[in-house]
């Protein structure tokens, strides 16, 4: 009969997810777990096959904690502000999470045509708030939502790494602005077409 488990699976996870928010992933070890917990790392394994499997919930809960963020951003008026904006606060409020989820290396560099599916599992919500609320084609919705990622990714790592801050009145104008500019120019391109 296997040990009974001290500790839960969301206990566990919840602990865990605590000190990659504070320290980051790297401090994320069974050890550094077992004493979060207020125990030997040993209770860990009754739940989890090993580390790996810990690292791949904590990668989950982090992804389900900035999904909270996109909903949030989708219910403003207009949406894909409401999303870019919230993903900066993403940055802001859970910047070593940010990190985890959009900043770190990768083995294979994705094509800028694939990433934002690639990272992003609220990719086809987010482009559907692009394509319906703005009235574009799938492909220049695409464009204009990859244009706006990576500026707004660059204000999110400037946050996230503590390079620089915003305030929010900062924060909208530059979106705004670029957003407007960004918007002219390819419904310009349609009307020239």
């Amino acid at each position: 009969m296997p040990p009974k488990a001290k500790f839960t699976k969301d206990e566990i996870i919840e602990a865990a997810l605590a000190i990659v928010r504070e320290e980051g992933f790297g401090a994320l070890t069974a050890r550094a777990l077992g004493e979060r917990l207020g125990s030997s790392a040993r209770p860990i394994f009754t739940v989890f096959k090993s580390m790996d499997e810990v690292c791949e919930a904590v990668i989950e809960a982090a992804k389900a904690l900035y999904k909270e963020y996109v909903l949030r951003g989708l219910e403003n008026t207009p949406a894909f502000k409401g999303v870019g904006t919230q993903y900066i606060l993403f940055s802001i409020n859970e910047p070593k999470l940010f990190q985890l989820l959009f900043m770190k290396e990768h083995s294979v560099v994705p094509r800028l045509g694939t990433v934002l599916p690639e990272i992003d599992d609220n990719y086809d919500a987010i482009l559907l708030s692009v394509k319906d609320g703005y009235g574009l084609s799938l492909e220049k919705a695409e464009r204009l939502y990859r244009h706006l990622w990576i500026y707004t990714h660059g204000i999110a790592a400037l946050c996230a790494t503590k390079m620089c801050c915003f305030s929010g009145e900062e924060i909208s104008g530059m979106m705004t602005e670029v957003f407007v500019g960004l918007l002219k120019n390819i419904k310009s391109e349609a009307d020239e077409n």
